[in-house]
């Protein structure tokens, strides 16, 4: 009798937990499609956490400048949107103008939600 309890008890604290993991998937923000086109925003810190831009030596490399204040305020346009195993979307956005970032880069990545939140990505 009590392990019958036992069991039962389980059954609901399992329910209860597969129940707030599902509440943590993600959802297209702000309805977000391949095509829309954001705005680079300014990034809390020194440097652009969520937009994930190349390090300066890569830059170099390719001939291009490390000039990561001069990204704010350019116009990207969405070309790929994934969602990962955690439930977190990973889009790839390319300048909507048809240039390079950096003078040697033409797509960059991104965590969605993450870079909305803290404004590194704007909704136009």
């Amino acid at each position: 009798m009590v392990m019958r309890q036992l069991i039962i008890a389980m059954m609901f604290i399992f329910s209860g937990l597969f129940m707030n993991a599902q509440e943590g998937k993600a959802v297209l923000p702000q309805n977000i499609q391949i095509g829309d086109i954001l705005k680079i925003g300014a990034p809390e810190a020194r440097q652009y956490k969520y937009i994930n831009f190349p390090r300066a030596n890569f830059i170099i490399k390719r001939g291009g400048i490390a000039n990561y204040k001069g990204m704010k305020g350019y116009k990207v346009m969405v070309t790929d949107i994934k969602e990962k195993k955690d439930g977190s979307l990973k889009v790839k956005i390319k300048r909507a103008d048809g240039g390079r970032f950096f003078g040697s880069h033409t797509v960059v990545s991104a965590h969605l939600n993450n870079a909305l939140e803290t404004g590194e990505l704007q909704k136009i």
